[in-house]
């Protein structure tokens, strides 16, 4: 069936025949948008967004064979152009994370007024075709999606704090270079999506970002993957974010993972970067993330925004030692001390970064990381006693000794240490 691109394709899937015409019914006087097919179940709903490729789908949750959270995240593979609203009654805290982990743009809930869902089908249709033009831009890929190096997989690293302004980005950059050696390559991704600066902390501009990767996220090939990373001289790489702040909405959380897992697969560490906002993207992040390094500075507001956090992390239900707590602007003279705020908080301070404005702030405007100067300079050696502790954490284990085999008959003569 031919398709009309000045239109937004919507399919609607719902099991219910009632919502499904009267969603219908509502779009049908809308001269730019244009439903191209109905579905009754998540399996028929997959089938018809391969045949008719919709700018937009309208999910349903509950449904009898498959419901649309499972549909929804075989739909973003399958046809990435394809941007899900899911449409429930069942507006559960569970249910929304679930859906944008899967790949959901956006949650209505049912019944959706009229302004309500046109307006969000048209902003959803314009990130389609955006992602549309970005697939047909894109340099072609291989059958085969790109080298693989198995037995590598690094670890990801993903700075935060809810509260802007603590120094995450600082952090990020130093503790890169601080890991980088021959032996263990470091990747650096922005993933600030809106307003990221890791292009500035390192003076490094490059044609293509994140959002390049995001597109081909099913098939990342090689030599592509390679023209996207930007070369520190340090030795670090680097992806930067999006180039506009509208751009972010093109990166989903499912797509974002899927990119990260196979970027890990060249790098010892991956060190992600990120805003202090708190959506699917950022969770995902956490999920994905072999550690989060959670930086606070000595102030009330984000002693009290890193206790919500660890509050979270709890609901998250993430291994206590997922999370490592760091200091940052800690200044010995006086004001709130790392003591103080563990008792508060009452988790370990894994590492503390002396405050020294003068050195940061020229290491920003120069583009130049202070780990790479003088090593005498207040924040070097927190960052290097950071990147000391997570090389330990990561080493490889001692393999445990082997059960004795009480079956073999044991030796007549006893060795020295030999237990009897």
């Amino acid at each position: 069936m031919a398709k009309d691109d000045s239109k937004i394709r919507v399919l609607i899937v719902d099991d219910i025949a009632e919502t499904r015409e009267n969603i219908r019914k509502l779009l049908q006087f809308e001269p730019d948008i244009d439903v191209v097919a109905m579905a009754r179940t998540g399996r028929e709903g997959i089938q018809l967004s391969k045949e008719y490729k919709p700018n937009v789908v309208l999910m349903d949750i509950n449904m009898p064979d498959m419901d649309g959270i499972q549909a929804t995240e075989v739909i973003v593979k399958e046809v990435p152009i394809a941007q899900i609203i899911i449409v429930s009654v069942n507006s559960d805290t569970d249910y929304l994370r679930r859906a944008m982990l899967a790949g959901a743009r956006d949650f209505l809930s049912k019944p959706p007024s009229a302004d309500e869902l046109i307006n969000t089908i048209r902003r959803l249709g314009e990130m389609s075709r955006q992602r549309e033009q970005m697939i047909a831009a894109a340099p072609p890929t291989t059958a085969a999606g790109g080298a693989r190096r198995p037995g590598q997989e690094g670890r990801i690293i993903t700075v935060y704090s809810p509260k802007g302004g603590v120094g995450c980005t600082t952090i990020a950059t130093n503790l890169a270079v601080a890991l980088h050696s021959d032996d263990s390559k470091v990747l650096v991704v922005d993933a600030n999506l809106q307003f990221g600066d890791i292009g500035v902390f390192f003076n490094l501009k490059g044609k293509h970002s994140l959002v390049s990767l995001i597109a081909r996220a099913e098939e990342m090939e090689d030599d592509f993957t390679q023209s996207v990373l930007i070369a520190h001289s340090s030795g670090v790489k680097v992806i930067v974010g999006p180039p506009t702040p509208e751009d972010a909405e093109l990166v989903t959380p499912s797509a974002l993972k899927k990119v990260l897992e196979n970027l890990r697969e060249g790098f010892a560490y991956v060190i992600v970067d990120t805003s202090s906002v708190l959506r699917e993207v950022e969770i995902a992040l956490f999920d994905i993330s072999d550690r989060i390094i959670l930086v606070a500075s000595p102030d009330i507001p984000s002693l009290a925004n890193v206790k919500k956090f660890f509050d979270l992390a709890v609901k998250l239900e993430y291994p206590p030692d997922k999370t490592i707590l760091i200091m940052n602007k800690v200044d010995k003279r006086g004001g709130i001390s790392p003591a103080s705020v563990e008792e508060t908080l009452k988790h370990p301070i894994k590492g503390q970064i002396l405050i020294d404005e003068k050195t940061v702030l020229t290491a920003i405007n120069s583009g130049v990381p202070f780990i790479t100067g003088p090593k005498n300079l207040p924040p070097v050696q927190g960052i290097l006693d950071l990147a000391q502790k997570l090389k330990e954490e990561f080493a490889p284990k001692e393999p445990a000794p082997a059960a004795e085999d009480k079956s073999k008959k044991p030796p007549t003569k006893m060795g020295l240490f030999q237990r009897k």
